[in-house]
């Protein structure tokens, strides 16, 4: 295993929420009088805190009101949390694999609440996956990249060997700041041509190939997209 330690973003890279959370947005709004936004304009936001993705979305509410277009979010999503997000595809055997890796690390940085996450961890079973997790209400929302060097402190890694692995251009914003290497995924929010703007050591189009390139000799692995065949079944 070439790192140490593995980052993981939650929406859009594990688990697949895309469809819920336009869903629950759309639904907040038009309970608090909003227009409802497109798909294309709510996906856009997915990685980012919520109040920062309120305020990116509806630039002209006021405190008030992107108070209580959260708080609608927030109970549509909770209500909508009683059946689990599915992972993507590969995700339950991939971090399997991953945890036999001897002695490599895992975590969490999302842009979920740690009340959010703690209720997707316990849903999905998936909670003694992971060695430590940061969410944007308790540090900084992305793309600063405090959650990750709260990470990184917390468990003793630096940054140089640890990589982040995520679907957006927020993601890979907040490793490539401190000089983490990051893996983007194709099949979560934002395009290819968004992400490889941000120089990714590599883009997978599926879950499986993120764990085959992780688990490969690193000689034998160069940057950009490794055609492996993986995710064609």
């Amino acid at each position: 295993m070439r790192y140490q330690m593995v980052i993981f973003d939650w929406d859009g890279t594990l688990v697949d929420s895309e469809a819920r959370i336009v869903a629950c947005m759309q639904a907040g709004a038009r309970d608090v009088g909003c227009p409802a936004l497109s798909r294309d304009s709510i996906r856009d936001i997915i990685g980012l805190g919520l109040p920062e993705a309120i305020a990116r979305l509806y630039p002209w509410l006021g405190s008030d009101q992107a108070e209580a277009l959260r708080q609608r979010y927030s109970g549509h999503f909770v209500s909508a949390d009683q059946v689990p997000t599915a992972f993507f595809p590969g995700v339950e055997t991939g971090i399997a694999r991953l945890r036999g890796a001897e002695q490599l690390k895992l975590a969490v940085a999302t842009g979920k609440s740690r009340r959010g996450l703690d209720r997707a961890l316990a849903s999905t079973g998936s909670r003694d996956w992971f060695h430590a997790s940061r969410t944007a209400d308790e540090t900084c929302s992305k793309p600063d990249p405090r959650m990750l060097q709260e990470l990184l402190a917390e468990l003793g890694v630096e940054p140089g060997a640890a990589l982040m692995v995520g679907d957006t251009e927020y993601d890979m914003q907040m490793a490539r700041t401190l000089g983490m290497d990051r893996l983007a995924v194709t099949y979560g929010v934002h395009s290819r041509e968004r992400l490889a703007a941000c120089e990714p050591i590599h883009t997978a189009t599926c879950f499986a190939e993120v764990i085959d390139w992780l688990h490969a000799d690193a000689d034998s692995v160069g940057s950009g997209v490794m055609e492996t065949g993986v995710c064609d079944e």
